[in-house]
């Protein structure tokens, strides 16, 4: 028996067992409970099985891929969770640290790097698979053009690094764009010195209108108009700005 791979759940399932491994060996944190997010048919679950980690599960919404990993892995038992990523309470089933790993789908990547966000205290690392484009978007620093909101979010409390880059050939069905696997890192050296729902703010009003100049990207937020004359910030655009450079224009604010 197979699974049939659904369009609405994005589900692309990998068919190259070594790149599998290689995400599996990509973890950094066996000692953190590790989560794997919609294993499929489990090319992925085989090998972090085979990790010493602290502990595994793996969480799955598509009732076929269900009944697939519970005949052909019945040693995950209670680990493996029926149910939405998206919609799980992280923080009550994992008081501690934890880890999530997956060949993600693309129609929700996004969602799961804000999620991570939202646990950032708990959610100390990242190894996955994502669109190519948003594996460069992650990791890309200031300067590049693949810079945005996403980057600098969570580049405020994580190091990122792009791993590799699988073709289209190695997913059944093949999606119609490449992919990257990434790793984001916790690092609690860094630290938001201003208040973090106004540093979002900032962050995407100026990526809003990142052709534009910060001086007419924020001009809708209440900086001095002085500051605005003098500050050599507001003559950049979104993407050439850092964290730092971020926190600097929030303690402009009043």
């Amino acid at each position: 028996m197979e699974v049939k791979a659904k369009k609405r759940l994005g589900q692309h399932f990998l068919r190259n067992e070594e790149m599998a491994r290689r995400i599996a060996e990509a973890v950094r944190t066996p000692d953190a409970h590790v989560l794997e997010v919609g294993p499929g048919m489990g090319v992925l679950t085989q090998y972090l099985l085979q990790q010493p980690f602290a502990s595994f599960s793996a969480i799955e919404l598509d009732e076929e891929s269900i009944t697939y990993l519970q005949e052909h892995f019945p040693q995950l038992g209670d680990n493996l969770i029926a149910g939405d990523f998206l919609r799980l309470d992280l923080g009550e089933r994992y008081p501690d640290k934890f880890v999530i790993v997956g060949n993600f789908p693309y129609n929700i990547s996004s969602q799961i790097l804000f999620r991570m966000l939202d646990y950032r205290d708990q959610a100390v690392e990242l190894v996955g698979m994502f669109q190519k484009e948003v594996g460069e978007r992650v990791t890309a620093g200031p300067g590049h053009k693949q810079y945005g909101v996403i980057s600098v979010l969570l580049q405020a409390y994580y190091d990122t690094e792009y791993l590799f880059t699988l073709s289209e050939h190695e997913f059944n069905p093949p999606p119609k764009v490449k992919s990257a696997v990434i790793r984001v890192t916790r690092n609690f050296d860094k630290k938001l010195h201003c208040d973090e729902d106004l540093f979002r703010k900032v962050v995407k009003t100026a990526f809003n209108f990142r052709r534009k100049t910060l001086r007419n990207a924020l001009q809708s937020m209440p900086f001095p108009k002085e500051v605005l004359a003098q500050d050599p910030l507001f003559t950049k655009r979104a993407e050439q700005l850092s964290v730092q450079d971020y926190e600097h224009l929030c303690s402009l604010l009043p």
